[in-house]
């Protein structure tokens, strides 16, 4: 594992993840403050979805020419420069900003961000293989868990105590240090020289790592290091293509994402919106114990991650039986929750929730990291999401309407019908995702 890099990557995330949290949680609450408007407040969730939406359909064209550091760079300093320009006008504007400004920058942030995540788990694989790249993954998961479980408690006490105003100003802070550590990041791939100076990808179409590239084979297979090797010219509608057109001619990656799909529709029972429905219909708890649920959640997160890192040597020879495993006692486990009325079991119910989550969403990670060429991998993330964003709007209108027409109780349980469709699919798919592996070996460490 190329343990420098994938650290510097680990905390721009890290930064960035707590930055966004800060920042959307100020900026909805000083909305909601001077507009007195649910619907202006909500447009900032909405806008960000939707500007990622579009951001993932057309990254393609930015991956096939830039190397991942420098498009992540790129989108860690076009984030701070449009926050640099919202936080100006916020200070400047007083009680009176102009909306429309607000939220255009909101979406351009958004839709620079949509870049980093098909971007930063392209680049996982370059930077971990075998046993590494599981073990990679479980702490990219545990750090994404971790800071969402103290970004949106401190969050909401830091906008209480500083205000809005001075919690935008901390997220500031924090995406700075976030472009610091991007900028230390190296794609082992890639030439020696930084790419702020040399940009353009020296990876081509179909190339996977192996243990034996030597920096001699780098040289015979991409040029000297002043120059990179001319892809293909490409229409960008081709470009547009490559990724929708890989996993259509997978059927691996076809059911990964299909099963990824369904489980993502009933993903969004656990919105804050649902969870707090939950609690008071059900529970007959106050709105505290909203909050009590989403820390047991993410501390089950948390721990699961830290056991699935734990047992990474175990699982990585058994990544399809962990992921449908983990998806079925998931799935269980939420028709428990749905079907149960005791406030304090309804907590451990969620906190046994971590464990089989982090094994279901890490296998699958790593399944997808592993069926796909390192070059190939970028493009196929994007489509994948584009996808996800997709059908995460479908899913929070489609359990809006369950919940509002069947109640909350179905609710959660046509979500637990749904995890366990998706894992009855994976088991009669399971030839196909059984099949070989084009696993990625990252060269030696750094």
């Amino acid at each position: 594992m190329h343990k420098r890099s994938f650290t510097y990557l680990l905390g721009t995330q890290t930064m960035s993840n707590a930055a966004d949290i800060l920042y959307i949680m100020a900026l909805v609450s000083l909305v909601f403050h001077e507009t007195d408007s649910i619907f202006s407040s909500v447009l900032v969730p909405l806008l960000r979805m939707g500007a990622q939406m579009i951001s993932g359909f057309l990254a393609p064209l930015i991956l096939a020419r830039f190397q991942l550091p420098f498009i992540l760079f790129v989108s860690q300093f076009g984030q701070l420069a449009f926050f640099a320009l919202l936080l100006g006008h916020l200070w400047s504007a007083g009680t009176n900003p102009v909306w429309v400004l607000v939220f255009t920058l909101v979406a351009a942030m958004s839709f620079l961000d949509g870049w980093t995540t098909p971007a930063r788990n392209a680049l996982i694989p370059r930077l971990a293989s075998g046993e590494g790249l599981m073990r990679a993954n479980s702490l990219v998961s545990v750090s994404d868990q971790t800071v969402q479980l103290a970004g949106w408690g401190l969050s909401g006490v830091l906008v209480a105590v500083m205000g809005s105003e001075k919690t935008l100003l901390v997220a500031c802070g924090l995406y700075m240090v976030a472009l610091i550590f991007t900028g230390l990041i190296r794609d082992p791939l890639e030439g020696k020289a930084h790419y702020l100076l040399q940009p353009g990808t020296r990876v081509r179409s179909g190339d996977v790592l192996t243990s034996t590239l030597t920096a001699q084979h780098e040289d015979t297979l991409y040029g000297s290091e002043s120059e990179s090797p001319a892809l293909p010219p490409k229409r960008k509608k081709e470009i547009l293509r490559e990724g929708w057109s890989l996993i259509g001619a997978s059927r691996r990656l076809k059911a990964l994402i299909f099963m990824d799909m369904i489980d993502l529709l009933g993903g969004s029972v656990w919105v804050g919106a649902f969870t707090l429905a939950f609690a008071q219909q059900v529970l007959h708890k106050s709105e505290a114990w909203w909050g009590y649920i989403n820390a047991a959640y993410f501390a089950g997160a948390i721990g699961g991650g830290i056991i699935v890192l734990a047992c990474v040597k175990y699982l990585q020879r058994r990544l399809l039986p962990a992921m449908l495993a983990g998806m079925a006692c998931y799935g269980l486990l939420t028709a428990w929750y749905a079907l149960n009325t005791l406030p304090p079991l309804t907590l451990l119910i969620v906190l046994l929730m971590g464990l089989p989550t982090e094994m279901s969403v890490v296998s699958r990670r790593t399944m997808m990291q592993m069926s796909v060429s390192v070059h190939d991998l970028p493009k196929v993330l994007s489509a994948q999401a584009t996808l996800t964003s997709m059908t995460f709007c479908i899913s929070l209108l489609l359990m809006g309407w369950i919940a509002d027409h069947l109640g909350i109780v179905n609710l959660y349980l046509f979500s637990a019908l749904l995890t366990l469709v998706a894992v009855i699919y994976g088991i009669f798919s399971r030839r196909a995702l059984s099949m070989s592996l084009t696993a990625s070996v990252a060269p030696s460490s750094e």
